[in-house]
């Protein structure tokens, strides 16, 4: 049984030596961490200050999108609070999630103000280490009276970027360590709309998942990608000296026929300080377990086969650009996909703009195939992926458990917001 309060409040936090006023869980940012285990039963009471209404998606978990689990459709008022009950499976995967609010328009605004957590699931996947970090990766724009900035026009077009990043809600935090200890790092992206290739140079790294994928073998890495929502798990060994760690940069490409700039976006920037001093740490930590192969469902018959596309053009509210999957913008009343409970279906995501976009499933986490023509060789599991400009991915979904009616979208979340975003219904 886990349980918990959560309060959403306007909330003054001081951020890079400056007084700001931000939104908060439980009056910090980020929220905090919840630490759980497979089977749990989770209380969360939902205690909303703010005068806007918001919710609660628990990112990547495995449960019901149903009533009061984590259904996107929930709207809880200013003032108001709402008790969420969810199970996990006994079955669910180990590793790091996080949450954040969903009300339909008003996501990335609040992601930018300050609402968001991470989620540890702990299982048997635990390594011998000398620390356990989790990082929490966001950004933000802080005007001069300490207030967050509303995003421009352009800006919501492409998905805001913060002039500021901060990790654990603090700009290039100092972390300490000494020669040879091993670190497990547990990092969100829990940026709007920002890409991050991470980076930790004079540092071996070994990346034990992403999302809830798990490696098997753990590999070695110079640098491991993370679109808006994904989350990594890394073993990090420590080497003498000073090391950054950075966003090396992604290109995510560019609004429709450039118009609407982009040379900022997703660069390089420096994320912390990492200072590796003091008497050696023995090498021996001991040895990292195997770990259980995820799941293939490769030598399944999918039940059903979908493409949807999803879609960026004139003509959205104002003249401005209009979001949507299949030119279609989201409507809640809408069916866009109805889903027979128990069905393995093979999902084609198209993306015809010229900008990456990040695709999310809620609930059912996705087994990617292919990308842009190209097959993934070992089960790669994930619940965000990126589709290229231009490219598309394919994914295998199992939809034996949690029947009922949730979303899938953009994870930019202004583009989220602005339309690109649809309903699936799992059930009969």
């Amino acid at each position: 049984m886990f349980r918990t309060e959560l309060v959403v409040a306007r909330t003054e936090v001081e951020v890079a030596g400056i007084k700001a006023h931000m939104l908060t869980y439980n009056g910090s940012v980020p929220g905090p961490t919840w630490l759980l285990r497979a089977g749990d039963r989770l209380e969360i009471r939902l205690v909303n200050n703010l005068v806007e209404p918001t919710n609660l998606h628990t990112h990547g978990l495995a449960v019901s999108p149903e009533g009061n689990g984590d259904n996107p459709f929930l709207t809880i008022g200013g003032g108001e609070s709402f008790d969420y009950r969810m199970e996990l499976p006994e079955d669910h995967p180990a590793g790091v999630f996080w949450y954040h609010p969903h009300h339909h328009g008003m996501v990335a605004d609040q992601v930018f103000g300050g609402l968001y957590g991470a989620i540890v699931v702990e299982g048997d996947d635990e390594i011998p280490v000398s620390r356990d970090r989790v990082l929490v990766v966001s950004d933000t724009t802080l005007m001069t009276d300490g207030t967050v900035a509303q995003g421009s026009h352009s800006q919501v077009m492409n998905g805001r970027e913060g002039e500021l990043l901060l990790v654990n809600g603090q700009t290039q935090p100092l972390f300490a360590a000494r020669p040879g200890e091993r670190e497990r790092w547990r990092v969100v992206n829990a940026c709007a709309s920002r890409y991050l290739r991470l980076a930790l140079p004079g540092q071996d790294m070994l990346l034990l998942g992403v999302d809830a994928g798990h490696e098997s073998p753990p590999r070695g890495v110079e640098d491991v990608l993370l679109m808006p929502g994904n989350r990594a798990d890394l073993l990090v060994t420590m080497r003498r000296g000073t090391s950054t760690f950075v966003s090396l940069g992604h290109n995510r490409g560019s609004g429709m026929m450039g118009m609407m700039g982009n040379a900022d976006l997703s660069g390089p920037a420096t994320l912390a300080t990492v200072v590796v001093e003091g008497e050696e740490t023995p090498a021996d930590a001991g040895v990292v377990p195997d770990r259980v192969a995820d799941p293939d469902l490769r030598d399944r018959d999918p039940g059903n086969r979908r493409e949807m596309t999803m879609t960026m053009g004139m003509g959205g509210m104002g003249g401005g650009m209009a979001f949507g999957f299949d030119d279609r913008p989201f409507d809640g009343e809408r069916i866009d996909q109805s889903v027979t409970t128990g069905a393995v279906e093979e999902w084609t995501i198209r993306n015809s703009t010229t900008m990456d976009h990040p695709f999310h499933l809620h609930v059912w986490p996705m087994q990617v195939v292919e990308e842009s023509g190209t097959r993934v060789a070992e089960p790669m599991w994930r619940d965000v992926v990126n589709v290229p400009a231009g490219g598309s991915i394919k994914v295998l979904v199992d939809f034996a458990r949690h029947p009922g009616r949730s979303v899938y979208h953009c994870h930019i979340l202004d583009h989220e917001d602005a339309g690109m975003m649809a309903v699936v219904d799992v059930g009969g």
